[in-house]
């Protein structure tokens, strides 16, 4: 049995370069024969219409979901889901929640992004905070680098959240069958980094295996473990 495609909202308004940028890459994926994939689209009807109306052959996969409202750049995230609720990035999340996708992604305001997900989607029971992963090009395998701007002021319960959760992306969308983890510091000696960092080692000694240690920044683009934490 041919499993179904996976549905991907797109939210097309987002992005410096405006809907036309968004729509072009929506385009090629959509053609790329090893990625099989839906598309909804989500914007502004008339002005998705005519961006598609400028390219050819148009992919069936491709379909628009309205949205009448645009996040700038400068808007509050926490306030976005109460003050715009058609905007393109809330409604591209609001079709996960209601199963009419299966993700989304938005190249826009990544605040606002993070807001929608957590509004509309919720946290994992015992998370407490979300954060933003980001996959880095190393000497060996991509190296899971987490939080990448989602939080400040993170807690040594929250950073060892983040090497959980990184070590599950890790595993199941990079292929690492035990991934390591470290933390980032200005040091390898368990002594070095400021409190934060020397109480969430305690805790990552613990309760993540492996465990490398402290790495440097530099260490990071040797691939010394698969997944590195920092607030």
């Amino acid at each position: 049995m041919t499993p179904s495609p996976m549905r991907i909202a797109v939210d097309a308004m987002g992005g410096d370069l405006g809907p036309d940028e968004v729509v072009r890459g929506v385009l090629k994926a959509a053609r790329e024969r090893s990625f099989t994939a839906r598309f909804i689209v989500v914007g502004d009807q008339a002005l998705l219409r005519k961006e598609l109306s400028l390219h050819r052959n148009v992919p069936e996969s491709v379909v628009i979901h309205h949205a009448s409202q645009i996040i700038e750049m400068g808007d509050k995230p926490r306030e976005v889901y109460r003050k715009k609720p058609d905007a393109s990035i809330v409604v591209a999340a609001r079709l996960v929640k209601e199963g009419e996708a299966d993700a989304f992604l938005s190249i826009g305001n990544s605040g606002a992004a993070m807001a929608a997900a957590i509004f509309a989607l919720r946290p994992l029971c015992g998370i407490d905070r979300p954060a933003i992963a980001t996959a880095i090009p190393s000497l060996r395998d991509p190296v899971v680098l987490l939080d990448a701007g989602a939080n400040v002021d993170c807690s040594p319960r929250q950073l060892l959240d983040f090497a959980i959760m990184g070590q599950a992306y890790s595993r199941i969308v990079l292929g690492k069958e035990a991934p390591s983890v470290a933390l980032l510091s200005n040091g390898e000696e368990e002594s070095k980094g400021n409190e934060l960092v020397r109480e969430a080692h305690a805790l990552f000694k613990q309760h993540v295996r492996p465990f490398y240690g402290n790495i440097e920044g530099m260490d990071v683009f040797r691939g010394k473990a698969d997944v590195v934490v920092c607030d």
